[in-house]
C-alpha cells in the first residue's frame, strides 16, 4: 500500500469518474477522496519544518482512509458484486489482494476498438479469430495454452453502443455478447484447428446462452474476421448438423465481425486471477456438458429401440 496521497487522489477520481461505476461505490469513493483532500490542504497550510514532520502522519492518515474505504466496499467484494474497475481497485487497498498475473498487454487494456485484419510481425504470420460462448471467464482457458495462440483477450462485441461496460452488457440493451478475440500464428495452428475446439466447449444447440450462462448477451456466435473464416465456419457447422451428434438444430450464428471491446482489466485472465471461483464456475459448466451428452446417448438408444 506504498502509495501517495495523490497517487490514491488520481485514482479514486478515476473510478469517481468512469461510467461504470454504481452510485453506491461513488459516494464510497466521494467520501474517501473528500478525506484525503482535507488532509493535503492542511498539509500544504503547514509550514517547511511541520510538512517534513507530517509526512508520516500523512501516510497513517491515508491508510486509515484507505482501510475505511476498504470495510466500506468489503461485503460487497466478498459477494462478487462489485463492478468491475471498483473490484480491481478494491484488491489493491486490500490485505489480501491476489498477485498480478495480467502480462503487458492485459495489464493496458482500454476501451478501444480492435482491429480484426491479419497482420505480419516480425514476418509472423497472425490471424484473429473472434469466439462467443457463454462467460467469457471460461472461454479464455480452453484456448489460452495451445501453441500458436498469441493472445486470448475478453471482450464485448457485436453490439452497437461503443465503450460498454460490463454492467451495460449484461443488461441486454447494447446488443453485445460477452465473447473472446484470439491472436494466433496460423502456421502453427490453422483457424480449422480453433474451430474444432470451439464446439467442444460450447453447446451450438442454445440460442439463449450456454450452461449455467443465460440471456441473449451469452448466446454462441463465430465473428469471422476474412472471407475464408466465414467459408470454413459455415462448413464446420454444416459438417457437425449432418454428423447427427446433435438431435436438436445447430443454432450457433455465424456473423461478419464488427468492433471489438476489450472488457475491464477485472476480467482478463480471470482464470488465473480468480483461480477457485474460475475451478467451481468450470466445474458447474464440466457438469452441465456431461449431462448434456449423457443425455444425447439416452436419446439415441431410445430412437434405436
Amino acid at each position: 500500500m506504498k502509495q501517495t496521497t495523490m497517487a490514491w487522489l488520481s485514482e479514486i477520481y478515476n473510478l469517481i469518474l468512469h461510467p461504470g461505476t454504481r452510485q453506491w461505490e461513488r459516494e464510497q469513493l466521494v467520501q474517501a477522496k473528500n478525506t484525503l483532500e482535507t488532509q493535503l490542504a492542511t498539509k500544504q497550510k503547514a509550514g517547511k519544518h511541520e510538512k517534513e514532520s507530517s509526512n508520516s502522519l500523512e501516510d497513517q492518515q491515508t491508510k486509515r482512509v484507505l482501510e475505511k474505504l476498504e470495510a466500506s466496499l468489503r461485503p460487497l467484494a466478498l459477494r462478487n458484486n462489485l463492478t468491475p474497475n471498483v473490484a480491481e481497485f478494491y484488491q489493491t487497498i486490500s490485505q489480501s489482494a491476489p498477485k498480478k498475473v495480467m502480462n503487458e498487454e492485459t495489464s493496458k487494456v482500454q476501451p478501444a476498438e480492435v482491429s480484426v485484419e491479419p497482420t505480419e510481425t516480425g514476418g509472423k504470420a497472425q490471424e484473429v479469430a473472434i469466439f462467443a460462448g457463454g462467460c467469457f471467464w471460461c472461454m479464455v482457458e480452453p484456448f489460452e495454452d495451445h501453441p500458436g495462440i498469441l493472445s486470448v483477450l475478453s471482450g464485448y462485441t457485436g453490439g452497437t453502443v461503443p465503450n460498454p461496460t460490463y454492467d451495460q452488457v449484461l443488461s441486454g440493451t447494447t446488443g453485445h455478447v460477452e465473447a473472446v478475440e484470439i491472436v494466433f500464428d496460423p502456421e502453427i495452428i490453422t483457424y480449422q484447428d480453433l474451430l474444432q475446439l470451439y464446439w467442444q466447449v460450447t453447446d451450438p444447440t442454445d440460442a439463449f446462452g450456454q450452461f449455467q450462462d443465460r440471456g441473449n448477451f451469452y448466446r454462441p456466435i463465430i465473428f469471422y474476421t476474412t472471407a475464408e473464416q466465414e467459408v470454413l465456419a459455415q462448413r464446420a457447422k454444416k459438417e457437425l448438423a449432418q454428423s447427427g451428434y446433435y438431435q436438436q438444430p445447430i443454432v450457433t450464428e455465424i456473423r461478419k465481425a464488427t468492433q471489438f471491446w476489450p472488457a475491464e482489466n477485472y476480467h482478463q485472465a480471470f482464470y488465473k486471477k480468480q483461480p477457485k471461483r474460475y475451478q467451481r464456475i468450470k466445474r458447474a459448466r464440466k457438469q452441465l456438458m456431461l449431462f448434456y451428452r449423457l443425455k444425447r446417448w439416452t436419446n439415441r438408444g431410445k430412437k434405436r429401440s
